[in-house]
């Protein structure tokens, strides 16, 4: 029988670095079997509702997300399975009619600003990790983020920072750090940190590959 591939969560706040440190510890595996999940592509579809009403969305809070499809998706894989992830397509706020084919791999990185918030989750990783960034190092980079690379104004981001995104942090995000095996300050510049967690993972693999 195969051996159960290793699941590892790395949860922070938006502009925390989390996606930063999930892709070096992918780069840091890049030969073998890894994959990496990302729990904003199962935002819920939202087809049935009209643009005003998607323009409501409240993309931080946990509602937002289409858990029950992530972790049937997460149960598939493993078990060796491949999944069908849905494509998010935030200029029309639900989902396109595009997916991406996804084969079983041995690590898989699960990745988001929520994952923690979910027991069901919790319970299918092997190593939950939460990147703990100050707050003004997290609105600094969601500023350069979205106006540079989504084309938003200032004033926008600013507001949505205000009104939602520093509320849903210290009231659904922040919580869950209690829950986190390894805490990691300041994501991708955490090189000790990083490096600590590849040598965790390694291990964990060469464990199951006795068993």
């Amino acid at each position: 029988m195969s051996k159960k591939p290793v699941v590892i969560g790395v949860a922070g706040g938006s502009g925390s670095g989390k996606t930063t440190v999930a892709k070096e510890i992918y780069r840091q595996f890049k030969n073998q079997s890894i994959l990496i999940l990302e729990q904003d592509a199962y935002y819920k579809d939202q087809s049935n509702q009209t643009m005003e009403q998607r323009l409501q969305t409240n993309y931080d809070h946990p509602l937002a997300f289409d858990n029950d499809l992530l972790i049937t998706h997460i149960e598939a894989l493993l078990r060796h399975k491949a999944i069908e992830k849905p494509v998010y397509d935030y200029t029309v706020h639900t989902r396109s009619d595009k997916i991406i084919s996804i084969e079983p791999k041995d690590v898989i990185i699960l990745e988001g600003i929520l994952i923690l918030e979910d027991e069901r989750l919790r319970n299918l990783m092997d190593i939950k990790v939460f990147v703990d960034t100050d707050a003004d190092i997290r609105i600094m980079r969601r500023l350069l983020r979205d106006t540079r690379d989504r084309g938003r104004t200032l004033e926008s981001v600013i507001e949505q920072y205000s009104t939602v995104v520093r509320p849903m942090h210290l009231q659904f995000i922040e919580p869950t750090k209690r829950y986190a095996d390894v805490i990691i300050p300041e994501g991708g510049q955490n090189k000790v940190a990083i490096d600590l967690m590849v040598t965790k993972i390694k291990i964990i693999l060469e464990e199951k590959a006795f068993l």
